[in-house]
């Protein structure tokens, strides 16, 4: 299982730092330095008020489809045309939602025809991810992989025409931004949804209401976990929009920093995409898995802590390189969310292990106080701190989750505590924070942070954090 979970993972990791850096940094970048931090920032928030709600497409089918299907391979055949057609239903069902919320929260005019697409968007995203679900579960991993950046190539060629060419002969605005999308979107669900057919043969769409509710029932816990997760990484540039006076501004500069930290996540994810049906299988299989749980640990949360650490020695010089104002607060703000980004690791690692196992009813009082902890927080401090308190509602929360959910996989999976390991991590924190320091005494400060990553890369090599003679053997099956 290490061998195909390190071989999937690097291919993964190749495709989505070849991809995902430039659409961030060349495309979405720029796009919010020239439409403007107010329109990007209203762009943002309505873009995270569609995500908090579009559980409602989903309701917990993929990663329980996920989970399912890599236990039980001769499932999928006969549960993707039922499955199909709950997807359809359920988008009816959240576009309904979603309107009736927006315009109860006061949205109006630009604010509904953006967001008409957004969800469109969202169900195109979600019904593509339910798809390749399946190839996943199939352990179809390099499959999977490819089709993982297959949108934001396709978004990527789309917006350079837009952006860098003169076809339009007109000032780019945000409305393309998610027209270009859709367009991306739409075409990436088709194709997966063609690679699928390969597996399965002919598609026929059917309603059938006993499928439904037998299904539902054992999918909503899912569904409830991922609603309030949501909740708690999404509802931060919602709740500055609507509360502050200048909301769309604050939205827009806590964009700024969100967009890195968004970015490091991202990595996450595909470790939790590759270990949900690891997981899953291993644990059917009464196989040990604490040796893959450390290994699969410490890959994340290694470089992690090299991430968060050199993001806050060097936050202001990141952020000038990046925007064309704001950059005081945005830096601040990058500072703080790059320490929540450990709790994001450890939450890829424990969380998924938990929904492997099928403990999502803990998971989910987790969530719930999670949740209350965030929205508590940013009402307190966002009229106080403006876009820095939502910051800080986030670290919190984060930190909170991640030791919660560590301290539940401990007790239910009756995992063993590595102190060497804590000890070795612990000292390693404390190199990172001296090559941090003595990399700032340096006069090029893109000089000083290559020297405080790679010194860092370094010594995580040789106190065998990351083993690369381990990795090697496994790679090459001995």
């Amino acid at each position: 299982m290490k061998r195909k979970f390190i071989t999937n993972l690097l291919l993964l990791l190749f495709l989505n730092v070849l991809i995902k850096p430039f659409w961030i940094f060349g495309i979405d970048r720029h796009v919010q330095n020239l439409v403007g931090v107010e329109s990007y920032g209203l762009y943002f928030s309505l873009l995270n008020f569609s995500m908090i709600l579009n559980i409602l497409l989903d309701l917990g089918i993929t990663n329980y489809n996920n989970k399912n299907i890599a236990q039980h391979h001769h499932l999928m055949k006969k549960h993707i045309s039922n499955i199909v057609g709950l997807k359809f239903l359920l988008a009816g069902v959240y576009a309904i939602v979603c309107i009736s919320v927006a315009l109860i929260i006061g949205y109006r005019e630009i604010q509904i025809h953006l967001l008409i697409f957004l969800i469109v968007n969202q169900f195109l995203i979600s019904f593509t991810l339910y798809l390749r679900s399946n190839i996943s579960g199939l352990h179809l991993f390099r499959t999977d992989s490819f089709l993982s950046v297959l949108d934001r190539s396709l978004m990527i060629l789309i917006c350079s025409v837009l952006l860098f060419t003169n076809v339009t002969n007109h000032t780019f605005r945000i409305e393309w931004f998610v027209y270009a999308q859709s367009a991306a979107y739409l075409t990436a669900s088709l194709i997966t949804l063609a690679v699928v057919l390969s597996h399965t043969g002919k598609l026929k769409f059917y309603f059938d209401r006993r499928f439904f509710v037998v299904f539902l029932k054992k999918s909503y816990p899912y569904a409830l976990l991922i609603l309030l997760m949501s909740f708690y990484n999404r509802i931060d540039s919602v709740m500055l929009e609507r509360l502050l006076p200048n909301g769309k501004e604050q939205s827009g500069i806590y964009a700024q920093a969100f967009r890195l930290f968004d970015a490091v996540s991202m990595f996450g994810v595909l470790f939790a995409g590759l270990l949900l049906p690891i997981f899953a299988r291993m644990i059917k299989k009464k196989e040990d898995i604490g040796s893959m749980v450390q290994f699969s640990f410490l890959m994340l949360f290694v470089p992690a802590i090299i991430i968060s650490s050199s993001s806050g020695f060097y936050d202001t010089e990141i952020m000038d390189l990046l925007y064309n104002g704001n950059i005081e607060m945005s830096a601040s703000i990058l500072q703080i969310l790059m320490v929540s980004f450990l709790g994001i690791a450890t939450t890829y690692i424990f969380g998924t292990l938990l929904t492997a196992n099928g403990s999502i009813r803990q998971l989910n009082w987790m969530a719930v106080t999670g949740m209350g902890i965030n929205i508590g927080l940013n009402l307190i401090l966002i009229p106080h701190f403006q876009a820095m308190g939502s910051a800080w509602a986030s670290l919190a929360t984060q930190l909170f989750t991640a030791l919660a959910q560590t301290i539940l996989a401990m007790m239910i999976l009756k995992l063993k505590v590595n102190y060497p390991i804590i000890g070795k991590l612990l000292l390693f924190v404390g190199f990172v924070f001296l090559a941090g320091f003595f990399s700032r005494q340096i006069n090029n400060w893109v000089l000083g942070y290559f020297i405080m990553i790679g010194s860092s890369l370094l010594f995580a090599f040789l106190t065998r954090l990351i083993n690369l003679k381990a990795l090697t053997e496994i790679i090459l099956d001995k």
